[in-house]
């Protein structure tokens, strides 16, 4: 079937050049930090339960109570489990001195902290989503005293 919209769209889509996720996060760290930390979805979750996400590792608390109704969606739990882990990403960042994003070679965004280790957040809120454990704020706690 031939619809020529989509062919249109296809085009607007195609970049010649992609710049890796990498590159950009060296070239400009603020757009890259404001992109990883959009977390549409996860917003919404929260949002509809009454909590706020303002970045802070209160909120990785309030998130860790909410009701997990979201299980109920096979379709949306790695989608969600992605935003829980960039948004955890976010607040360490944010808050925990000398944590920065970095790209590993595998396009997987981490979070490395000054002493060197590296945190997988993306796999840390893919396990929160699907099973509640390990919490985020638990997580938070543990990097930010380390």
């Amino acid at each position: 079937m031939n619809m020529s919209f989509l062919d249109k769209w296809r085009k607007r889509l195609h970049v010649e050049h992609p710049v890796p996720l990498a590159d950009s996060v060296r070239a400009d760290p603020g757009s890259v930090v404001e992109l990883l930390s959009e977390c549409e979805l996860l917003r919404a979750q929260a949002d509809s339960a009454g909590v706020e996400l303002d970045d802070s590792a209160g909120s990785l608390e309030a998130l860790d109570q909410l009701q997990p109704v979201w299980r109920d969606d096979p379709e949306v739990v790695p989608w969600l489990g992605n935003d829980a882990g960039l948004y955890l990403g976010t607040v360490l960042v944010r808050t925990v001195h000398g944590a920065v994003w970095e790209v590993r070679s595998d396009g997987q965004p981490v979070v490395r902290l000054a002493s060197g280790r590296e945190i997988d957040v993306v796999a840390t809120g893919h396990a929160w989503a699907d099973v509640g454990a390990p919490e985020l704020s638990q997580v938070y706690a543990e990097v930010a005293e380390s």
